[in-house]
């Protein structure tokens, strides 16, 4: 997800059943206020998620509720996944940013990178892994398939010599499979 979408997302869009989060809304950032709008291609999607953020997720809504409970702020289905601290309520995307840094700043073999990376990793590691191109689209919210090409091309590369690889083997299994069949008779 981007930033923005990040700071957007509320409990409500989390499904812990479905194992989905919906984005449906974005948080700007213009000079020093914020305002909500569509998506960055102004359509909503579903995320599925990994087991191990659903956990996460899970307890986290939890340690919030029970924060938030003990500031006298109640949280609702309406409250802010990563809400402020101190009432719940919406933060501006650059805090994520600047949270980011400071908890990678000093951790041992994390090599400094941007928030947005995480983003490119997360679309590199899938295609890396066989994902299918479409997928990728579509969790990441582009408008094409095209762009998610053009923007992973490195990694589509590394799939093409793959796919050659494969169909290598193919070829050579089917060629000796056919050679231990002998000669047919007529």
């Amino acid at each position: 997800m981007r930033r923005g979408e990040i700071v957007a997302l509320r409990w409500k869009n989390v499904d812990f059943e479905k194992k989905t989060v919906r984005v449906v809304e974005s948080v700007e950032q213009v000079k020093s206020n914020i305002r909500f709008k569509a998506p960055k291609t102004e359509k909503t999607r579903a995320v599925m998620l990994p087991d191990y953020a659903v956990e996460e997720l899970r307890a986290w809504k939890e340690k919030q509720a029970q924060e938030l409970s003990e500031l006298g702020v109640g949280a609702t289905e309406d409250t802010f996944v990563c809400g402020r601290s101190w009432d719940g309520g919406v933060r501006k995307p650059d805090s994520l940013t600047g949270e980011f840094r400071a908890a990678i700043k000093d951790a041992p073999n994390i090599p400094t990178v941007r928030f947005h990376d995480l983003r490119h990793s997360h679309a590199t590691q899938l295609l890396k892994e066989g994902v299918h191109p479409k997928i990728a689209q579509e969790r990441l919210g582009h408008s094409t398939i095209t762009t998610t090409l053009d923007l992973y091309s490195h990694v589509t590369d590394t799939m093409q010599n793959d796919a050659a690889e494969k169909l290598n083997g193919a070829f050579r299994s089917a060629m000796r499979a056919r050679s231990n069949q002998g000669p047919k008779l007529g």
